[in-house]
C-alpha cells in the first residue's frame, strides 16, 4: 500500500491516510506518520478543520500522530487555543475582537496556561467520538473506548474508557510490553511488516520475536 495515497481503499472515500492529507494542506503544526488513517461517515478530508479544533496557532503547540494509528468517526483533538486565560479577574478574551480591545492588551500578552504538545503514539486506536484534550500523550499500542474524553496521559498498550478516560486493563504483561516497545514493529521496512502481518494480527509475541531475530531486527 502506498503511504502517500490519500484514499487507501479502492473505490471507498470514507477513509483517508492522514499524512498525505496534511501534506496537501497549509497546516504546519499537525504531523502524522505513515499509514495512520481517519474514517468518517461523511467527509474524512475535513479532518483538519472538523476534528482538530481551535487550532489558531496562538499557543505554538503541535499535534503529533505516530504510524499505523486508527481513528474512528468523530474523533476530536482539542488544541490549547481553545483555552481562556484564567489567572486574572475575568476570562473574557477582549483582544480577540480587535481594535481598541486588542490595543489595551495584545492577545500575545495574555497569561494563557502552557501545554505540552499533544502526542499520539504508534498503533493507537481511538474509538468512535473520542475527545483528546490539550497536552495529552497516548502511548504506543493503546486503545481508547468510544466517547471517552482523554484528559491525562494514557500508558502504552493499555485500554482506557470513560470521561475522564481511565485505564481499565493492560493489553499485555509488563514484560511483553517491554518486548513490543523494543521491537517497535512500526519502524520496520514495510516489506518486512507485510511478511509479519499474520503474526502481528494473531498476537503471538514469541513468534514475532523469532521473526525479528531471523530478519536481523532483534538479538
Amino acid at each position: 500500500m502506498n503511504p502517500n495515497n490519500k484514499y487507501p481503499i479502492k473505490d471507498f472515500n470514507n477513509t483517508v491516510l492522514l499524512k498525505p492529507l496534511i501534506a496537501e494542506s497549509d497546516v504546519t503544526n499537525v504531523h502524522a506518520g505513515d499509514y495512520s488513517y481517519y474514517s468518517d461517515f461523511e467527509d474524512p478530508t475535513e479532518f483538519l478543520t472538523k476534528n482538530v479544533l481551535y487550532n489558531f496557532g496562538i499557543s505554538g503547540n503541535s499535534l503529533h500522530i505516530g504510524k499505523f494509528c486508527a481513528f474512528a468517526n468523530g474523533v476530536q483533538f482539542i488544541m490549547p487555543d481553545a483555552n481562556h486565560a484564567t489567572s486574572g479577574i475575568t476570562t473574557f478574551p477582549f483582544a480577540v475582537f480587535g481594535e481598541k480591545w486588542a490595543e489595551a492588551l495584545p492577545l500575545s500578552d495574555y497569561p494563557f496556561k502552557k501545554f505540552k504538545d499533544t502526542v499520539i503514539g504508534n498503533d493507537v486506536w481511538l474509538g468512535y467520538e473520542v475527545t483528546v484534550m490539550p497536552g495529552v500523550s497516548i502511548g504506543d499500542g493503546a486503545i481508547v473506548g468510544s466517547k471517552s474524553v482523554v484528559a491525562s496521559d494514557i500508558p502504552p498498550y493499555s485500554i482506557a474508557v470513560g470521561n475522564p478516560a481511565k485505564v481499565v486493563k493492560a493489553r499485555f504483561t509488563e514484560e511483553e510490553q517491554k518486548v513490543l516497545l523494543e521491537l517497535a514493529w512500526w519502524d520496520w521496512q514495510i516489506e518486512l511488516i507485510e511478511q509479519a502481518m499474520p503474526i502481528l494480527v494473531k498476537g503471538d509475541i514469541p513468534k514475532l520475536v523469532e521473526f525479528a531475530k531471523q530478519n536481523g531486527l532483534a538479538v
